[in-house]
């Protein structure tokens, strides 16, 4: 009589979870203060976008096009599984990762994968799924997989390096948000203690794997068709945290209608059970001197903050689809209101 192999679940083999892992943002602007100024003397190529307000990708400028001037789009993104099944890991992961192009109002070209496994303690086989969903996702997207690199890491890692083209006259940015405007979420929050409870638990939502293996795609296209220059997309740091990062730079106030923002079904549930990550709460530390929440509850405020992976885009104006939450205001005494 022979025994099923026992489930592997990806999420017992790392420490924490999708972007949640991120470096928490106060401590990550510190690390990377002084490198803004930093360059080549006889650069190939005008850096456009750079390091200096966190935007989600890098754009340097290379030439004239048909439809205006071109840019190549840069980005990379990488974490540890935020679900146990592996195909399910790469799809997320890719979305994610694509997701910072669409973010920028650019078209991913190429991409090439990051991987990190423990080859000693998980199958090959499992490896080879994560890479598969990775590879389906990048050709929804339209855009090639053209190799990468591996290692033998202590834990389960992936994501892609991947490069775009974008108009530069089109570009979405963090430093444009203008006073006056609508503000605009284009997927539902909750991810983050909805994937806590699975690595708990194993209580897996579908809800929460259909957002976050969903291209922002067609967010990014009705961004750029509605002429919005202002946004970004919500992962790691927070609706909040990526939030204020959008006001502080473009010199203006966001204001947060917390009764619009939409969750997904059981984030609310998942919270007061207290699946709350560690890096939710860093997210919500860092806002809270430059956000006024005194409208709201502390779990609503964790909700805000919830760390997210694959999120929606966050953009400065209206697009079909997307819900508005609130709008951006000229600088008043807090960068962030939550009403």
């Amino acid at each position: 009589m022979t025994t099923a192999p026992a489930r592997i679940r990806l999420t017992q083999y790392a420490h924490g979870g999708g972007c949640a892992c991120k470096i928490p943002p106060g401590e990550l602007e510190a690390v990377v203060a002084g490198l803004t100024a930093a360059g080549p003397r006889n650069p190939a190529a005008e850096l456009v976008v750079g390091l200096d307000d966190g935007d989600d990708a890098a754009v340097v400028r290379i030439g004239n096009g048909r439809g205006g001037e071109i840019g190549i789009v840069l980005t990379t993104d990488f974490f540890t599984p935020v679900v146990d099944d592996a195909y399910t890991f790469g799809r997320i992961a890719a979305a994610n990762a694509l997701s910072d192009v669409y973010a920028m109002g650019g078209t991913p070209v190429v991409a090439v994968n990051l991987l990190g496994w423990p080859r000693e303690v998980l199958p090959a086989e499992l490896a080879a799924e994560v890479l598969r969903g990775g590879l389906e996702v990048a050709q929804e997207a339209g855009c090639h997989v053209g190799g990468g690199h591996s290692i033998d890491d202590p834990e389960p890692k992936y994501g892609m390096a991947v490069t775009g083209v974008v108009d530069v006259e089109a570009l979405i940015r963090n430093d444009a948000a203008v006073a006056g405007t609508a503000l605009t979420l284009t997927k539902p929050l909750g991810v983050g203690v909805l994937n806590n409870r699975h690595k708990a638990t194993g209580e897996e939502s579908e809800e929460a794997v259909a957002s976050m293996t969903a291209l922002n795609r067609d967010a990014g296209r009705a961004a750029v068709a509605a002429g919005i220059r202002a946004g970004t997309d919500v992962t790691g740091f927070g609706l909040l945290g990526h939030l204020y990062k959008m006001a502080r730079a473009s010199g203006v106030t966001a204001v947060v209608d917390a009764a619009a923002v939409p969750y997904l079904a059981g984030a609310r549930e998942a919270l007061a059970d207290g699946f709350v990550s560690g890096g939710t709460r860093r997210n919500l530390d860092w806002v809270r001197p430059d956000t006024d929440l005194s409208a709201v509850s502390d779990d609503e405020a964790l909700l805000l903050a919830d760390a997210q992976t694959s999120g929606g885009l966050l953009l400065g104006g209206e697009i079909p689809g997307g819900t508005v939450i609130g709008e951006f205001v000229p600088r008043g005494e807090f960068v962030v209101v939550v009403r």
